[in-house]
């Protein structure tokens, strides 16, 4: 059982982790602990997330809370109903961009603040080990409502657009279909797997693995699209493709949207700290607060709340707005993208080629048995840079910089470089990597 309660959300493989039962228990134990009285709760496309919306919301209304449901939608949209709906907490039923046989919840208090592994989901799994929740006075009621219409409206009254652009939309037959069901008349939308299946027919909901995209890609090339965008399972990250196919590095759309948010005025804006140098320069050229956040959907997420920031953008593809309940909103990416092309009057690719002007690793995993020894010998080797460990260790030099972090999950360091040139960024990787696997 231990082992579906994660950093940041509750994920197994139905039947045999995840089922109504274990839905049932989670459903009492997220209100025992949150004390909440009215939940949200959506779901995606996966055949058995009605099996798991029965349980859940059973467990909740058992424990004295009300539920309201959603029905299918994107996760975006449901921290969107969560905040609308002034609601107490809600849960997305979903396993994202895993394959059809994984399902899951993704957890929220109000206002879509998300609980995490360190803020409740290990209370959460105790509770539910143990059953020790209260019999409450009361059972709650189940209610349905239909937030589609308010999403749309949300999404249409940021554009500021003057043509209908041409846009490949990859669906991969999840729920990037309802994330922008209320923006698609805004555009001329060339459609790829837009049948939902929770089966995953075509290919994984994954945008983050790069041969998802071949589809897409062609067909952008194939019509002379303006961009592509490929979302994953639950439409909480996307990838987008620039008018020549080519894939936009998701740190660099970080720096595009910006651009959008700062021609309305100074704000703060976070990027994930692995994001090219290139990022926080945009973002400051163009008259916003630039500010490192470090990995991961909760942290960012709190760290844009104690800042008052805007917009975050994550390497994994992740993009989240103050306007949205400081969560995702993919279909806001979207419109942002293509308010920037309108007002700039320029491609795609023109747009994003002032931005790939430094040269980087990508994300290198390397498996490490014991990974005390090997960071410690990295801070002993690098002291001569301006070392700081927001988020593992990173370490700034005139014309490089690198970033080594643990994974939550896997015993696996993570290494990203960057340089000016690429012949000092393969060489500093090569250095690095021959301190980590030795």
């Amino acid at each position: 059982m231990s082992g579906i309660f994660k950093a940041y959300d509750i994920r197994g493989i139905f039947p045999g982790e995840i089922n109504e039962d274990m839905a049932y228990a989670i459903g009492r134990a997220y209100i025992e602990f949150t004390g909440a009285r009215k939940v949200v709760i959506g779901r995606d496309m996966r055949p058995h997330s009605e099996d798991l919306f029965r349980g859940l919301s059973r467990g909740i209304m058992e424990q004295g809370a009300d539920v309201v449901d959603i029905g299918l939608c994107s996760t975006p949209q449901s921290y969107f109903a969560n905040g609308t709906l002034d609601a107490d907490g809600s849960v997305m039923i979903t396993a994202s961009h895993n394959p059809g046989e994984w399902n899951g919840f993704k957890l929220c208090r109000e206002q879509a603040i998300p609980i995490s592994g360190a803020t409740g989901i290990m209370d959460i799994q105790k509770i539910v080990e143990n059953r020790s929740w209260k019999n409450p006075a009361r059972t709650g009621k189940l209610s349905t409502y239909d937030i589609a219409p308010e999403y749309g409206a949300y999404l249409r009254s940021f554009a500021k657009l003057d043509r209908k652009l041409d846009v490949v939309v990859d669906y991969a037959n999840a729920m990037g279909l309802y994330e922008i069901a209320g923006i698609t008349q805004l555009f001329n939308i060339i459609p790829l797997y837009d049948k939902l299946d929770g089966t995953f027919p075509n290919h994984e909901a994954n945008p983050l693995k790069t041969d998802t995209l071949d589809a897409i890609r062609a067909k952008v090339r194939e019509t002379g699209a303006d961009f592509g965008a490929a979302f994953d399972g639950d439409a909480d990250r996307c990838g987008f493709i620039d008018d020549k196919g080519d894939i936009i590095p998701m740190d660099l759309f970080t720096a595009l949207i910006a651009q959008d948010i700062l021609s309305r005025g100074p704000a703060t804006i976070l990027y994930d700290l692995r994001s090219s140098r290139a990022v926080p320069e945009c973002i400051r050229a163009n008259g916003g607060t630039a500010i490192q956040s470090r990995v991961g959907h909760a942290f960012i997420k709190a760290q844009m709340r104690e800042n008052n920031a805007v917009f975050a953008g994550e390497l994994s593809g992740h993009y989240y707005f103050k306007q949205n309940y400081t969560a995702e909103s993919q279909g806001l990416a979207m419109i942002m993208l293509a308010n920037l092309i309108c007002a700039k009057k320029m491609p795609l690719h023109t747009l994003i080629a002032p931005l790939k002007k430094y040269f980087s690793s990508g994300e290198i995993n390397s498996k490490v048995a014991d990974v005390k020894p090997v960071l410690d010998a990295i801070r002993a080797r690098y002291t001569d840079g301006n070392m700081f460990e927001l988020d593992g260790i990173s370490v700034e030099y005139d014309k490089w910089w690198f970033n080594i972090r643990a994974s939550n999950t896997e015993p696996l360091l993570r290494l990203i470089v960057e340089a000016d040139t690429p012949e000092l960024m393969e060489s500093k990787k090569a250095e690095l990597l021959k301190i980590i696997r030795g």
